[in-house]
């Protein structure tokens, strides 16, 4: 049914210091784009004090009653199946009730997997 999922949004400010803020939707509609979700999540052009860097890119990373990565972050892996595309749908894009995605910013996101080292 159209507007009865939730999802949780981790906006990413640094994979390196391991730092997101978790924002959860309520009543998502799963037949809408990427673009829309995007348009609407902090972090895209607007509410700059939750994230200062334009995120880009949304990525799942977990969901219902499915196994959690160690990565505290994000799982590096399966970037190809998991990276939400432009002009899909969230539900063609995998995304169900109880997913939580990563909304971040591909540049970052490519210096921290070709580097994948923490600061503290």
């Amino acid at each position: 049914m159209a507007g009865d999922a939730v999802v949780t949004v981790r906006l990413v400010r640094s994979f390196q210091h391991r730092n997101f803020k978790p924002v959860v939707f309520h009543q998502v509609d799963l037949d809408q784009t990427v673009e829309d979700v995007e348009m609407f999540t902090p972090g895209k052009t607007h509410v700059h004090h939750l994230t200062p860097v334009f995120s880009d890119t949304m990525k799942i990373i977990h969901q219902a009653h499915g196994a959690k990565t160690n990565e505290l972050v994000m799982s590096l892996d399966d970037d190809e199946k998991l990276i939400l595309q432009n002009g899909q749908t969230l539900r063609a894009a995998g995304v169900t009730n109880e997913t939580e995605v990563a909304f971040f910013k591909k540049e970052d996101y490519g210096l921290y997997k070709a580097n994948p080292k923490s600061a503290w």
